[in-house]
């Protein structure tokens, strides 16, 4: 618990000062807006947002997005503060919507009821051909919504809350009116499960919260993460912890999946202290089995030695194959010499095509070598980190049954450290609860559900949302403590007959005589 400082104490040094006046306000306001990252620039992966629609897309110039049934460049927002509006114009242009205040004296008549209202279709003046028309002169979607005001014949009978939906509606309709917003873990979390939530295995963003919460995501932990999630738990748990500390993602498959981490726009400082490490090289790094042959130091030397003894040795055949020529052109030289000038120049054609294509071979597989060195160079590096069994928790998130996932990864985490995982049902995380109970090692086992609810706060018009999410997921967490393998078989088994009813506790003892 946060207490206040005294009169005499200082404020503490990371939190600034409040600016006293109105200078120093603005002054601080600029230094926020003007800060790394702020602004929007070409590369980036920025957030579109429309009322509550997201769409994650790179900032590039010349490169046409769409979005809501919109055609844009995002060329004109480079430059701009993260959380501008912007009204699509002609061409596809984004212009900076300016704030205009709203009129509302047409709003004011309004009607008791809506009974008497007939909804006919000819309540509206203009047609389509006049709504389209007003669209090809270039005029605003504003002003096109205050036209569709006035030539309604039934809007002042309206009530006002009646007046306030219709304008809405019209709004989203003809109003070209998009935000570009910062990537974030809400963000993210909101656009996949609104958009593509069986990606990240029906993960709703209150759920997603609560495992960082459990699972004590901070600056400087060594957090091991499993999940199947297109990496949004794995850029989440980066956010938290700033560039500071080191993840460990476990990854089935060939590689791991990264396509939500890539779009948080982290910079490449967060990636220096990201290791990977396959999940079936798990079972033979708990055994020792794991290969950890010696490494070449240089494997590019090792290409260049190759490189230069295939080098000699076809300077050596073609010189003897020069010699050879030689002694037989020479008897035939005389005889036809224009004919020989025509094979001599198709011979060096094809030898310099050949030449310039086995270097690129050659560079290709001093190139892959590379890679390959690199990559299980990072492997050794990683399993080296979690044979010290010091993680400081755990994460798991997968589409795969968590048991056979849990019960290993265990081994690599510190004791009273927390762990958490996550599943769409609760029957597989039930069984993991039975097996870490037979186990031990664990303590303070929860199995929970978040449940979640929108509600609509207006003036007088304050309620749930009709509709809402049906479940977001299930959550098993606990703390790891030192397990005494000695004991661990008869204390289970102890606490088994104390738990269990009397009726199954004879048929056990039964079993065991």
């Amino acid at each position: 618990m946060r207490s206040r400082a005294g009169g005499g104490s200082a404020a503490p040094a990371r939190w600034p000062a409040r600016p006293a006046t109105g200078g120093a306000r603005a002054a601080v306001a600029m230094e926020d807006v003007l800060r790394p990252g702020s602004r929007i620039c070409e590369g980036d992966c920025a957030i579109l947002k429309r009322d509550d629609v997201f769409k994650a897309v790179p900032v590039l110039r010349r490169r046409k997005i769409i979005f809501e049934k919109q055609w844009f460049y995002l060329d004109n927002a480079i430059g701009h503060i993260y959380g501008t509006t912007f009204e699509v114009t002609s061409g596809g242009n984004l212009q900076p919507k300016e704030e205009v205040e709203e009129t509302t004296t047409e709003t004011k008549e309004a009607g008791t009821d809506n009974r008497n209202i007939v909804d006919d279709g000819k309540s509206q003046k203009l047609t389509h051909d006049d709504i389209k028309a007003l669209k090809d002169k270039g005029i605003k979607g504003q002003e096109i919504v205050q036209q569709l005001i006035e030539n309604s014949t039934t809007f002042r009978d309206k009530t006002e809350f009646a007046q306030d939906k219709y304008i809405k509606k019209k709004k989203k309709k003809y109003e070209a009116v998009i935000t570009i917003v910062k990537p974030s873990t809400r963000i993210l979390s909101t656009m996949y499960y609104a958009r593509e939530p069986g990606k990240i295995n029906h993960l709703r963003y209150d759920t997603l919260a609560q495992m960082l919460t459990l699972g004590n995501i901070r600056a400087g932990n060594k957090m091991i993460v499993m999940e199947t999630c297109a990496g949004l738990v794995l850029g989440a748990v980066m956010e938290r912890m700033g560039g500071y500390g080191s993840i460990i993602q476990m990854y089935p498959g060939g590689g791991p999946v990264r396509a939500a981490t890539s779009c948080f726009g982290f910079p490449k400082l967060f990636f220096d202290n990201l290791h990977e490490f396959p999940l079936s090289k798990v079972d033979s790094l708990l055994s020792g089995t794991f290969s950890t042959e010696a490494l070449p130091s240089e494997p590019e030397d090792n290409v260049l030695v190759e490189e230069e003894s295939n080098g000699l040795t076809d300077e050596k055949q073609t010189s003897l194959q020069e010699t050879e020529e030689e002694s037989t052109t020479e008897a035939a030289m005389e005889i036809n010499q224009t004919e020989e000038q025509e094979t001599m120049d198709i011979n060096a054609e094809d030898v310099d095509f050949k030449e310039n294509k086995e270097k690129e071979n050659k560079e290709n597989v001093r190139e892959k070598q590379r890679k390959q060195w690199e990559r299980r160079k990072k492997l050794i590096e990683t399993a080296a980190l979690l044979r010290e069994k010091n993680a400081d928790g755990l994460i798991v998130a997968s589409k795969f049954h968590p048991a056979p996932l849990l019960l290993p990864l265990l081994e690599f985490v510190a004791p009273s450290r927390p762990f958490v995982v996550y599943c769409q049902y609760k029957e597989p995380l039930l069984e993991c609860y039975t097996k870490l109970r037979e186990r031990g090692g664990v303590i303070n086992l929860k199995l929970s559900e978040t449940w979640l609810r929108n509600y609509q706060v207006l003036p007088d018009r304050s309620h749930p949302k009709l509709t809402m999410s049906g479940g977001g997921g299930y959550l098993l967490s606990g703390i790891t403590v030192v397990l005494d393998k000695g004991k661990s078989d008869s204390s289970n088994f102890e606490a088994l007959k104390m738990e269990e009813p009397s009726s199954k506790r004879c048929k056990v003892q039964d079993l065991h005589c």
